[in-house]
């Protein structure tokens, strides 16, 4: 075991939250908008996961290991938690891609006009979330992932979504969001990317790292194009 996963180096005020974005898959490579289908990792994704997994086997210590319920999601942080001490994956719906409605399974090209608004406030047809929904939810859980684990490292596996005329539409970019109000809005959010979050008392939220993907910097993965943010979820 790395001597850095031996102890946590984490303030008692905070919780230090690393949220990564699940590894590729098959969908991801082919543009196709996921949104709550199901879709497993691809050979590539796989590889990224473990690349992640190894990297933060050797930071300070990770006590708990959350996860979307979904499979792209979920199988990413099982590598991570059996890297990490052999942890139990903790998984919760809440850290679920937006709903996408009637969009999942289009590629962006047919689903493109849908993208273009700015409204917040509607969903989408098909049984679709609107971006409100989405904030509220993914936003609301990972406080509550905070609140309870004060003082302590944890890691968040979840999805980073699609961006369209700078609206956000994925979990990492609301999570950014609640962070960063006044900021520019993110672009690219890369497979297996590392961003630390540290939730303070007061439901104060900071970023400490983003976007971070050096674990697949001498990989190939980011030469080939892997690891690109080319679809939802």
């Amino acid at each position: 075991m790395a001597e850095s996963s031996l102890n946590s180096s984490v303030d008692q005020t905070y919780t230090e939250i690393v949220v990564v974005r699940h590894g590729e898959t098959s969908w991801n490579a082919e543009r196709k908008i996921q949104g709550h289908i199901d879709v497993e990792l691809n050979d590539a994704g796989r590889q990224q996961a473990v690349r992640v997994a190894e990297r933060l086997s050797k930071e300070p210590r990770i006590s708990y290991v959350y996860s979307s319920d979904l499979k792209r999601a979920f199988e990413t942080a099982q590598i991570i938690a059996a890297k990490c001490g052999n942890l139990e994956v903790i998984t919760d719906p809440d850290l679920r891609e937006r709903h996408l409605g009637d969009m999942q399974g289009l590629v962006y090209q047919e689903a493109s006009k849908a993208f273009l608004s700015n409204r917040t406030d509607v969903d989408i047809p098909g049984g679709g979330e609107s971006l409100d929904k989405l904030y509220d939810r993914c936003t609301s859980a990972l406080q509550r992932i905070g609140d309870k684990h004060k003082g302590e490292r944890v890691v968040v596996v979840t999805h980073g979504g699609a961006v369209r005329s700078y609206t956000a539409l994925g979990v990492i970019r609301s999570l950014y969001e609640r962070a960063r109000p006044k900021a520019r809005k993110v672009d690219k959010i890369l497979n297996t990317s590392v961003n630390v979050f540290r939730l303070f008392d007061g439901d104060k939220w900071r970023i400490h790292v983003w976007g971070d993907v050096t674990h697949l910097d001498q990989t190939g993965f980011l030469k080939s194009g892997f690891g690109g943010d080319r679809t939802s979820g």
